[in-house]
């Protein structure tokens, strides 16, 4: 296990030690000290503040951290939709003005079009962009025989299982050939062996495509399954915590993952995070509390 880039526990400032100089060349994405607040002048709530962190060229870089710290905010910021109040965000050396083709988002929510087929809803992007037919379908079929759903290629949404929905979506999705792939919670709501399914599923087309991925969860084991790199959220407003290496070989299996020492590490490190930062939204403002968190912080730091 490698816990590269680890700022102290305790710290205060998200970019010591995680801060990546603009010139790094394995960046494919760079966040540079942005925050984002919501409403004007003294009612203004900070949602993100000084957040800053790399998301590596042909890495999967996952994101985890307490319910409600910003995650969902910081998505729509990496694609454009919204703007930072402060900060930069650039792709491939560029800033981000707003939504582009070289980042595509896969949300919570299925977004499949309920009156296409499977094979409809993939080709919407090639056919939205006027590429030709025919290399689209080739692209297209290529893809319903990747994620095994060629047989199911003339039915619609509804006659699809919430699996099959998922794998539709990440082909719909892939065939657009995006720089970044950016993944909010795409497994959230799936029953457990689904969800189990697709995790091993989306890991295999990860390794064959190594495709830069931004996978956003709240599942420790699933962030440390599919990730080559874990950021570690604060409570809000959103910073950078740590950022965990995960260097476990490639290929991967899911129980031998479980099995793992250095995973399990990895996870105890994680845990120790979450936990203190999700406490401090619970004692926000109370002398005692703050001084009872201070006091955990620093035992959890202590040398075993």
């Amino acid at each position: 296990m490698t816990l590269a880039r680890m700022p102290p526990v305790s710290g205060h400032s998200s970019r010591d030690g995680v801060h990546r100089a603009a010139d790094d060349a394995a960046a494919e994405m760079l966040v540079q000290g942005v925050c984002k607040s919501y409403g004007s002048a003294k009612f203004a709530k900070a949602v993100v503040h000084d957040c800053s962190f790399a998301i590596d060229r042909g890495k999967l870089t996952v994101m985890i951290g307490p319910s409600g710290c910003g995650k969902s905010t910081l998505i729509r910021l990496l694609a454009g939709f919204e703007r930072p109040t402060a900060g930069t965000i650039t792709i491939g050396g560029k800033s981000i003005a707003g939504p582009g083709l070289d980042r595509l988002v896969l949300f919570q929510e299925t977004a499949l079009f309920p009156w296409m087929t499977t094979h409809g809803n993939i080709m919407f992007g090639p056919r939205a962009r006027a590429e030709p037919e025919h290399d689209a379908r080739g692209r297209a079929e290529f893809l319903l025989d990747k994620i095994g759903l060629a047989a199911f290629r003339r039915k619609y949404p509804t006659q699809l299982s919430g699996g099959m929905q998922r794998r539709a979506e990440l082909a719909r999705a892939m065939i657009n050939e995006p720089k970044v792939m950016i993944l909010d919670e795409p497994f959230r709501g799936l029953d457990a062996m689904t969800k189990t399914l697709m995790q091993e599923y989306y890991a295999k087309i990860y390794e064959e495509t190594r495709r830069t991925t931004f996978f956003v969860t709240t599942d420790i084991d699933e962030a440390i399954f599919l990730a080559d790199r874990i950021l570690v959220m604060t409570n809000a407003p959103a910073r950078v915590r740590a950022v965990l290496d995960v260097d476990l070989p490639r290929p991967r299996r899911l129980e031998d993952v479980i099995e793992n020492d250095n995973a399990n590490l990895i996870k105890m490190q994680a845990l120790s995070l979450l936990h203190e930062e999700a406490m401090k939204s619970f004692v926000r403002g109370s002398k005692a509390a703050a001084d009872f968190i201070d006091a955990y912080s620093k035992r959890i730091q202590k040398p075993r």
